[in-house]
């Protein structure tokens, strides 16, 4: 006889929100995960009296509001606005790409008139033609000048490939604003938990069930018995023994360092888009809450290839053959029975938090 009515593998955002709506409900309820910890790759730890982002940076955002309600039903968030800078070699520019962008790029643009004209000039080198590939693609959609300065390296670093060998519809859209605004997101909610995420995981878990360097597939068979329906978070090709092939993804890698500075570099995000650095971006942590200390923490992300089960998968592959295997093994988790695939690793999709927790709430209970 099963002794909970739920066994949630993995303490992520989808299994953590699941599980609080389970217990909410009555239901007896226990959550696995492999790692020392809670709150997946949204997990915080305090460097220095600084709430770090251990597994790259996250910020909230979202338009749904019963989502917005939820989280701030257990941490208050605060009004962080994500405005990341882009850097190549000694030249800064705001992101997204907007008038502040497009002034400093041209000499000759002032106004929003000016900035279209320009890139439609810079445009008609691709006029008739089908992009091909990804760099095609960008330079159909803002031209060769923003592609060379703010994507190229970026995205060839990101992918280890270069962009000429990168499908187009990878970059079917790029967000150009004719204004002088460098808000990234354009959700109507936005913002940090104040104290970090894992407090915001640990509201959701209080009073759950949890166990933590706790393997799913050390004892798959009896876990499987454990509970009336599984919650399934984790690497949807390693849940059926990979017996289709393995999925790819691309990894990253952090170096995190503490600095006898109170400001390193004046904001929390800013990307580096050329090949004359190895990393993608170097993040400083205190930006994101305005902690006051007399030291920071920053983080350089490197893109990594997934090359080994021990590193951490983070981007999907999103090519015709990883996306037909993924299809393959969908079809697989739709014939188990009592157990729910939910989030980017269990359904081999890339989701921003808000879209997991929706996910999670909209769930059967």
């Amino acid at each position: 006889m099963a002794k909970y009515d739920y066994l949630i593998v993995g303490a992520g955002l989808f299994g953590a929100t699941v599980a609080y709506r389970a217990k909410q409900a009555g239901k007896k309820v226990l959550v696995i995960d492999k790692r020392d910890h809670i709150a997946g790759n949204v997990y915080t730890e305090t460097i220095e009296g600084i709430n770090v982002h251990k597994y790259g940076a996250h910020i909230f955002h979202t338009d749904y509001k019963d989502v917005w309600e939820f989280v701030n039903s257990f941490v208050e968030f605060n009004r962080y606005t994500n405005s990341p800078v882009a850097r190549i070699g000694n030249e800064i520019y705001n992101m997204p790409f907007n008038m502040n962008t497009f002034a400093k790029i041209w000499d000759d643009v002032f106004t929003p008139e000016d900035a279209k004209r320009r890139i439609e000039e810079e445009r008609k080198e691709m006029a008739g033609k089908d992009p091909q590939n990804l760099e095609e693609q960008a330079i159909s959609l803002v031209g060769r000048s923003i592609y060379e300065k703010l994507i190229k390296g970026y995205t060839e670093k990101q992918w280890h490939r270069d962009c000429t060998e990168l499908p187009a519809d990878i970059i079917k859209r790029l967000p150009v604003r004719f204004i002088y605004d460098n808000n990234y997101f354009n959700d109507r909610y936005q913002g940090i938990p104040i104290g970090g995420y894992t407090k915001l995981v640990e509201g959701m878990l209080d009073g759950v069930e949890v166990r933590l360097n706790t393997n799913f597939f050390d004892n798959k068979a009896e876990y499987k018995d454990i509970a009336k329906k599984i919650i399934y978070t984790g690497m949807i090709d390693e849940y059926f023994d990979f017996k289709l092939g393995r999925l790819e993804y691309r990894s990253l890698r952090f170096d995190t360092q503490i600095l006898d500075e109170e400001n390193h570099q004046g904001n929390a995000v800013v990307n580096y888009t050329g090949h004359e650095v190895e990393y993608t971006r170097v993040i400083e942590h205190k930006h994101f809450e305005s902690t006051e200390s007399p030291k920071t923490v920053i983080t350089y992300e490197y893109p990594d290839d997934w090359d080994d089960p021990k590193k951490e998968a983070y981007y999907v592959i999103n090519d015709k053959k990883n996306n037909e295997l993924a299809e393959k093994y969908r079809d697989l988790a739709k014939e188990e029975e009592n157990v729910i695939f939910g989030g980017r690793l269990a359904e081999y999709k890339y989701y921003d938090m808000d879209d997991v927790i929706k996910k999670a709430l909209d769930i059967d209970i």
